[in-house]
């Protein structure tokens, strides 16, 4: 196959002279007039909606591929640790006597969430996947975006093209909560995706001028300088949140678009603005599939296509227009009035009160079984009726070759290495700088300061008792500044582990760029507190006063804060888990504290060597090295006459004429936390979804 550069197969994919004259297809479309038409006179055939989308350079930015979407026989199951035999010693000891038990068992143990789904969506078309709570839309969805690869069976393709990582830039996806950071307004969320993902060949302008148009569009003209807000923070309304996210992934021009219930916890105005919007972006080029709960009538005549699923199995597809008749012809009628969505969900539940039933159904009405036997009768009738003429049509219809090339094309990164970190180190500091400033946490560090500061004022070390009394205080400021930046740092990825997530799966940029932006941003705060807190703490408590020993110490207090930062991120990408990364941070501050050499020095052999992974046993010693000379005198004033420092009980497992070795052990520590932590977060983040 000849390789081509992707501009060029594009425009390829867009060219009407190249295409064979294949008719029209079984979905609906005639695939020369939909991909030659251009966008102007598709918005032409569409003048009554009110929201138009347009391109802000049609020279620059070329109308979405084109994607035809077809998926059969789609089956996913999920383990259920109630049916497996490791929770339950009785079906354990049972299957090892039966032998059929033990079938039993490896069935029970997955339990089926879709349950052999078929369909196609083609562009221009808005798919409706409908059904009550629980019943697998958001599943299929996340199937069809290739968000879950593990455990699913049948085949979905894109442009007969089964699915790559080709396609992770193709597709845009907007979850259920809206997942934006909430310090950023609606604007600077956008910038920041255009920045990131729009191609290189657009100048900083022309991506404003896109911003511009999408803000625009989408009616957030009002809202453009206000935060997203959020949580515990003020800020847009929920439609306008909801329209930020789509925004956020229109700005690309996805050529498929998947929407997961865009219009939860929205009014009915809103909602029915937002379904302009959807039927705006498909009749611009797009594949649209959204997931519904339960639609206004005005709403569910916007769709395109339906989809009724009832506990993972469809009972209907085909045209929304065409579902009532379809179910009257089984003689499932309301005996009401009532919205066209309300009924079919009725029927997908079962509950068929101001529903007439047909004479053949197995069980009468009000049995216990009715709503059962009814979803297994819908079911069956799918089968037998719509199913095969499905699999048909999906078997029969095939893109044109240039399609399929164009969309095995692998899109490069837009920008380079250093172009990402700067967007991205712009977008960490200013969504974290209020942390970085905040009042009590400079409060915190000034106040310890000056409380040590006051409690240890000018120290001396002339004697046994104040020399202890001085190597306490040094080792207090490691325990203070390792549980300040261990804690200050174990919680960032688990915070932020659904932005991260979401980003990394758009493929906007490399996760070494987020990483390494988080470290260095985050060390701004690591650097800051514990400069002014040596600042303020350092001639209080009339430490040696000359400069080279001043910065040797801090040197050594931001050593100590660096490393744990480190080892904070290391445990938190482990772990992913708010609730876990603070509880395993707890434990591994007790265990170093006490390695650490001040509460314990002669630790027996057996358990010494976890003194050596310990970070405050080295930045202790260090310390101690540091402010102490092993020539020193000091209780010159005794009988014994003057002591030498290194004489001390308290130096008998530190030479402090011994070098400052600990520098360098520090320094591999701040490297290897932090190359496991990005190793981690790597393979976490992989295995994740939202």
């Amino acid at each position: 196959m000849e390789i081509r550069r992707e501009d060029e197969v594009e425009d390829i994919s867009l060219s009407a002279s190249t295409m064979p004259n294949t008719g029209t297809n079984a979905l609906g479309h005639n695939i020369i007039d939909f991909i030659s038409q251009p966008s102007s006179s598709i918005r032409n055939n569409h003048s009554d909606l009110n929201i138009q989308i347009q391109t802000c350079d049609t020279n620059i930015r070329a109308s979405p591929l084109p994607i035809f979407l077809k998926f059969e026989d789609i089956e996913y199951k999920v383990r259920n640790k109630q049916g497996s035999t490791k929770n339950s010693p009785l079906k354990a000891v049972i299957s090892k006597v039966i032998s059929s038990q033990v079938n039993m068992d490896q069935q029970e143990s997955y339990k089926k969430i879709l349950k052999g789904i078929t369909g196609r969506v083609g562009p221009g078309e808005i798919l409706a996947l409908m059904g009550a709570s629980g019943s697998g839309k958001t599943t299929l969805l996340k199937v069809i975006g290739g968000r879950v690869l593990e455990n699913v069976k049948g085949n979905i393709t894109y442009n007969d093209i089964s699915y790559t990582p080709a396609l992770k830039r193709r597709i845009g996806f907007v979850t259920q909560d809206d997942v934006l950071f909430p310090q950023l307004t609606v604007e600077e969320t956008l910038l920041v995706s255009a920045f990131l993902r729009l191609p290189s060949n657009m100048n900083r302008q022309q991506k404003h001028e896109r911003v511009d148009v999408i803000v625009k569009e989408l009616g957030l003209e009002r809202c453009r300088n206000t935060r997203i807000g959020g949580g515990f923070g003020k800020g847009i309304s929920g439609g306008e949140r909801k329209r930020t996210s789509i925004g956020y992934e229109v700005l690309i021009d996805p050529s498929l678009l998947l929407l997961d219930e865009p219009t939860s916890g929205l009014d009915s105005n809103s909602a029915n603005r937002l379904l302009l919007v959807l039927k705006g972006l498909a009749k611009a080029g797009r594949t649209i599939i959204t997931t519904i709960h339960q639609p206004s009538s005005r709403m569910f005549h916007m769709f395109d296509k339906l989809l009724l699923i009832a506990d993972g199995y469809p009972i209907y597809y085909g045209k929304t227009k065409e579902s009532m008749e379809y179910f009257s012809s089984l003689r499932f009628t309301p005996q009401i009035p009532m919205n066209p969505a309300e009924f079919l969900l009725d029927l997908a539940t079962g509950q068929v009160s101001d529903i007439s039933l047909p004479e053949d159904l197995p069980t009468s009405r009000g049995s216990l079984d009715t709503d059962k036997s009814i979803i297994k009768y819908l079911q069956l009738k799918y089968k037998t009726q719509l199913e095969v003429q499905e699999r048909t049509k999906n078997q029969a219809e095939k893109a044109p070759e240039h399609l399929q090339l164009a969309v095995k094309v692998e899109k490069d990164w837009t920008i380079s290495w250093w172009e990402q970190f700067k967007i991205v180190s712009k977008r960490t500091f200013k969504e974290r700088s209020k942390d970085y400033f905040d009042k009590l946490r400079l409060l915190q560090a000034v106040g310890v300061a000056l409380l040590l500061g006051l409690l240890w004022w000018k120290s001396k070390i002339d004697t046994e008792p104040q020399l202890r009394d001085q190597i306490g205080l040094l080792f207090y400021i490691c325990i203070f500044w390792t549980s300040s930046s261990l804690f200050g740092a174990v919680y960032v990825f688990p915070f932020e582990k659904l932005y991260l997530v979401k980003e990394q799966k758009a493929d906007m940029y490399r996760l070494s760029v987020y990483y390494v932006s988080s470290t260095l941003c985050d060390m701004v705060a690591h650097v800051l507190y514990p400069t002014l807190f040596m600042l303020i703490l350092y001639f209080m408590v009339d430490f040696k006063r000359t400069v080279p020993c001043f910065l040797l110490t801090l040197f050594a207090i931001l050593l100590v804060a660096v490393t744990s930062q480190g080892a904070g991120e290391l445990f938190g990408a482990a772990v992913l888990s708010i609730k876990r990364a603070g509880m395993v941070a707890s434990l591994i501050l007790m265990l170093f504290l006490l390695t650490g050499g001040y509460y314990v020095q002669h630790i027996p052999k057996f358990m010494r060597w976890m003194k050596y992974l310990s970070f405050m046993y080295y930045g202790f010693r260090l310390l101690l090295k540091v402010q102490y000379s092993g020539d020193q005198l000091y209780e010159c004033q005794t009988k014994q006459g003057c002591r030498t420092l290194q004489s001390s009980t308290s130096f008998d497992t530190v030479d402090l004429n011994g070098g400052l070795q600990e520098i360098w052990i520090l320094l591999a520590m701040v490297l290897a936390y932090r190359i496991c932590a990005y190793f981690c977060l790597h393979k976490r983040i992989s295995q994740s979804n939202i």
